[in-house]
């Protein structure tokens, strides 16, 4: 039953509802609360604790604006002498003249320490004289909204959703195998349901959102064997056309690795083995390769694409940024052209001539290689033989990126596909998010590499800091100077604080760094811009490199040791770590300063802690998802990705292995398959079927 059949529910309500995948009652249904608030009992003012939300009733005693930087509304409310203040950053002259010496007011909120004393921020507020609104008869679902349609509207849309349940006007099958719910002692799925939607009042609010109960368990067990479902639907869908054989004539591949200044690692050989036994069969490889920064996944995907070319066939190399791109140009020409391998460029921001000349080479096959951006999988790029395509830092893309790419091989047939990320990623974490692809992990780094001496610097060492810049500079060194994000303006978006920020480190660095060359590159920089600036740093014209994080991947200048980042607590582990693989590329030793700004919470200093005791990319990927959580782990991949809705994959990842097997079992009920995907997945199914 459609949402829209439900009784006021309009156009403009249905459209909003659609925003958040809502589009029948069963949705509704399975749309469930992400917290839980106490609302059934008042705190006293005088017991309440500061990072607490509580519900509390007090008389009003003074209200004022105070300025500042802003106008803000504070208020003060007593109960039998205690008080607590209530402060407002956006109201506007009705709501502060409704705040009345005497009134009484209920409000909910978190108690926070502030300049006069604990205080709510913006709470949700009833004003009332003598009689009192009702408490809540039961603990209050806090659920998932988007604009225009607040968690009260929703709660009440599932009440009525769960009427038409208890009418028998839907019907909810159930999908769980029968072992699972044996072995786990689970409830049905509509008790399991009504336990999540309106628990008992006795049940710990904690317990419900952080535990596994009997009820949670039911529906996370579920929608894990949904998520890997749906995962191989899209690796099946992936393999329904025949890729072409790539028979080991080995010519190209040998050539490469005699000319190579170094061996290939163990870690590197086991990979390339297991990349070839995916290109030496007709099934079409999708093969993800893990790599900490500098273990040599670049050379692996040269290797492949000399496998690729001895067969006949071309080789797409696709990567996020315009100069994470010319990197792999510069590296895959100075390999590849010596054996007489054309390499081409294609981005879109090519001028008209080199364009039509590129792609004039990709259609008639003399285009070997074709490196760029996003413009690879344009409408107006038609390759001759399309067998390979290796797309770098591949979290960077949606699903649908990847395989409009993949679309470009010749009518009939399918191409490879080598995904390649120096993000290293949790084992439970790609199982779950990139169950779509085999993995591969290239878990050694070359020799001689020599770990990079991590240092936490207060802020107030800037001076210290850029003695330190001077001195290396003058021993014919090179330096990053990272800018993350500053706090944006009303008047300045996040990139365009971010920029900011480099122009005002670049300005003063300038000032005070005398003699030194300081250049520039941050997002609002044309692609050539870039490129100029690179440039001149790769070839020791420019000393220092002020930079914002678009130089988290691909940037190789052996002879920069030393990096600072700014600021380093805004970034998050995974991208710092990447961002400190930027030097320790050449023999000598390499530094890292972490700059922060104090005071550092115990989180902040936890995280900091942890990159300056490990140089290992998997134990700090580890280490960030219990931090942070999955969602800002993968990054980018969200999008076209299967977000969950309960299942956590950090504390539900032990329930894996059963659920795949569970899966693969799945495959001779294929009606079952789709009532599951389509319960838990909904529209995301775009993700099985591109």
């Amino acid at each position: 039953m459609e949402v829209s059949h439900l009784k006021g529910i309009g156009p403009a309500l249905a459209a909003k509802l659609a925003k958040l995948g809502l589009h029948t009652v069963t949705d509704l249904l399975f749309h469930l609360p992400n917290r839980f608030q106490d609302r059934t009992q008042l705190v006293p003012l005088h017991r309440l604790a500061p990072n607490t939300a509580c519900l509390v009733d007090g008389k009003i005693t003074s209200c004022t604006l105070q300025r500042g930087r802003r106008v803000s509304l504070r208020v003060t409310i007593e109960h039998h002498g205690a008080k607590l203040g209530l402060r407002f950053m956006h109201f506007h002259a009705a709501q502060a003249k409704s705040f009345i010496s005497g009134r009484n007011v209920r409000c909910f909120g978190e108690i926070r320490p502030g300049p006069q004393g604990l205080e709510m921020v913006h709470p949700e507020y009833v004003l009332f004289d003598s009689q009192a609104p009702a408490l809540a008869e039961q603990l209050t679902p806090i659920y998932p909204t988007t604009e225009g349609l607040g968690p009260a509207r929703i709660a009440k849309l599932i009440a009525i959703a769960w009427e038409q349940l208890e009418q028998g006007k839907v019907v909810l099958e159930e999908l769980l195998p029968r072992q699972l719910v044996t072995k786990y002692k689970l409830p049905s799925l509509e008790e399991s349901l009504r336990q999540l939607h309106y628990p008992h009042l006795a049940q710990d609010i904690e317990q419900l959102q952080h535990q596994v109960t009997p009820a949670k368990l039911r529906l996370v067990l579920e929608e894990l064997l949904a998520q890997q479902l749906t995962l191989s639907q899209a690796k099946q869908n992936s393999q329904q056309l025949p890729a072409p054989v790539m028979a080991a004539h080995k010519s190209l591949e040998q050539a490469l690795i005699k000319g190579l200044p170094f061996q290939l690692t163990l870690a590197q050989q086991r990979v390339w083995k297991e990349v070839l036994a995916d290109l030496e069969t007709p099934a079409p490889m999708v093969r993800m390769v893990q790599g900490d920064v500098g273990s040599g996944k670049t050379v692996l995907a040269a290797l492949a694409a000399c496998r690729a070319i001895d067969n006949g066939c071309q080789v797409a190399i696709l990567a996020p940024t315009e100069i994470l791109a010319e990197q792999h140009l510069h590296s895959f020409s100075h390999w590849l052209d010596p054996l007489g391998i054309n390499v081409v460029w294609l981005t879109g921001k090519q001028k008209a001539q080199p364009r039509r000349q590129s792609l004039a080479a990709i259609a008639s096959g003399e285009g070997q290689v074709i490196i760029g951006t996003h413009a690879l999988f344009q409408e107006a790029v038609h390759y001759q033989h399309l067998g390979l395509v290796i797309i770098d830092e591949q979290h960077r893309f949606g699903v649908a990126q990847r395989h409009s790419l993949v679309k470009k091989a010749p009518e009939g047939c399918g191409a490879h596909q080598l995904v390649m990320t120096a993000t290293p990623i949790p084992r439970s974490l790609a199982m779950s998010a990139y169950g779509d692809l085999d993995h591969s992990i290239v878990d050694e780094l070359p020799p001689g590499r020599k770990p990079i001496n991590s240092v936490l610097l207060n802020n107030t060492k800037r001076e210290e800091v850029i003695e330190r810049i001077r001195l290396a500079c003058e021993s014919g060194q090179q330096v990053y100077w990272i800018c993350p994000l500053i706090e944006a303006s009303d008047a300045l978006q996040c990139e365009a604080a971010q920029d900011t920020c480099a122009l005002l480190t670049c300005a003063l660095l300038t000032q005070q760094l005398e003699g030194i060359n300081v250049g520039l590159v941050h997002g609002r920089l044309t692609g050539t811009e870039k490129a100029e600036s690179m440039a001149l740093f790769k070839a020791g014209h420019v000393q220092v490199l002020v930079a914002t994080t678009v130089v988290e991947v691909g940037v190789d200048v052996p002879n920069a040791n030393l990096m600072v980042i700014d600021n380093a607590e805004r970034l998050g582990l995974a991208q710092l770590h990447q961002l400190r693989g930027r030097v320790g590329r050449g023999q000598a030793q390499s530094h890292c300063l972490f700059m922060y700004q104090a005071p550092l919470s115990a989180m902040g200093r936890e995280r900091l802690d942890i990159l300056r005791q490990s140089s290992d990319g998997f134990v700090i990927a580890e280490k960030d998802l219990q931090l942070r959580g999955p969602g800002e782990v993968l990054g980018t991949r969200q999008a076209g990705a299967i977000g969950l809705k309960i299942a956590d994959l950090l504390r539900d990842a032990h329930l894996l292995p059963e659920v795949q097997q569970i899966a693969a079992s799945y495959a001779t009920y294929p009606e079952k398959t789709a009532q599951i995907i389509q319960r838990w997945v909904g529209d995301n199914q775009v993700f099985a079927k591109v």
